[in-house]
């Protein structure tokens, strides 16, 4: 899997582009080895245009075994280590999976699929979420999975990063070939990299974040079904994230339909969301390659890490230590990384 080749120089200075989770993981893991950092983000301080920003924020690798090819796992089981390491506030308070049963097939298959769970019966899921006492008969508990708010976590993040010596600067659209310095240059634009990479496409997710004090939960759930599985994910002040499954459009606004069908899932969840304050609706375009995998492209002192689909908080740890392992010792990790 690993093999070793020739990296750039190793007391170079860093230009990295973009201050979304690939970029920030990045730069800070650079500054942390003793690297002088610099990044570059168009967007301001806020990062509302930022993919982040309507982010789930999931640490869930196990769950994705179920669609997901095995370097997805892998990967994702190292980044909950540098989680741990890096933020040790990371709630790991495990993924809950429930389905109602007319929907039993689904959840055996995704059973069957993934690995590392308990199953729990309807007490079990009480003691564990007592919100959804007698909601379902049965759940799927993967105990060692997190997630982060994506919101509050790239603040940490850039915090961490100035502690560290690292600056950025915000505001600054900089073109890739400006940075060209002999120096080395790490390129997390997303879908913005398209000059670099005409096979990436941008995949849809959308979100609704409602507001209820009437429903508590300490963990991801998610909802199994046919047409709509969807999320719902804790966040601070009484609000909840409710997410969909990528969808294969480049359109950022969400739809009446999916609007609809968003709020409809999460009232089989517990019927109190139903009365909760709709906050926010949003979507935002996830950038992937036609195999939906990550890749590190290396071109001499220019490396390009993109094509994190879906799993943008769950990879960006790992692939931050991939791309540091290869400037430091030129060790390559042949799943997701291509030399020119």
């Amino acid at each position: 899997m690993f093999q070793e080749s020739s990296s750039p120089q190793r007391g170079s200075s860093v230009n990295v582009i973009g201050a979304g989770i690939a970029g920030s993981w990045h730069a800070l893991l650079f500054a942390r080895a003793g690297y002088s950092v610099t990044v570059h983000e168009r967007d301001d301080v806020a990062m509302t245009k930022a993919t982040s920003h309507v982010a789930g924020g999931m640490l869930a690798p196990w769950c994705e075994r179920e669609g997901s090819e095995p370097a997805i796992t892998r990967l994702g089981i190292r980044s909950l280590d540098l989680w741990r390491e890096h933020l040790p506030e990371t709630p790991f308070n495990g993924s809950l999976v429930v389905a109602h049963p007319r929907d039993r097939a689904d959840f055996d298959r995704f059973a069957k699929l993934t690995t590392d769970h308990e199953r729990l019966n309807a007490d079990g899921i009480a003691d564990l979420e007592p919100s959804l006492d007698g909601r379902f008969r049965e759940a799927l508990f993967f105990a060692a999975e997190g997630h982060v708010e994506p919101r509050n976590v790239l603040p940490k993040l850039h915090a961490k990063l100035a502690a560290a010596g690292g600056e950025i600067r915000f505001r600054s659209d900089c073109d890739p070939k400006a940075l060209a310095d002999g120096n080395i240059l790490i390129d997390c634009r997303g879908l913005s990299a398209r000059d670099k990479f005409p096979d990436l496409r941008g995949v849809k997710g959308e979100m609704i974040i409602v507001e209820t004090d009437e429903v508590q939960l300490a963990r991801p759930v998610r909802l199994l079904h046919p047409r709509w599985p969807l999320y719902i994910i804790p966040r601070d002040n009484n609000r909840f994230m409710i997410g969909a499954t990528s969808i294969e459009s480049e359109d950022d606004r969400v739809s009446v339909r999916s609007a609809l069908e968003l709020l409809t899932a999460a009232y089989a969840v517990h019927p109190a969301f139903a009365e909760a304050r709709i906050v926010e609706l949003g979507a935002g375009l996830r950038p992937a390659f036609p195999d939906n995998l990550p890749r590190i492209a290396i071109d001499g002192a220019r490396i390009s890490v993109n094509g994190l689909y879906r799993h943008g908080f769950l990879l960006a740890p790992a692939l931050a230590e991939l791309t540091l392992s290869y400037v430091q010792r030129g060790l390559i990790d042949n799943e997701v990384m291509q030399c020119s």
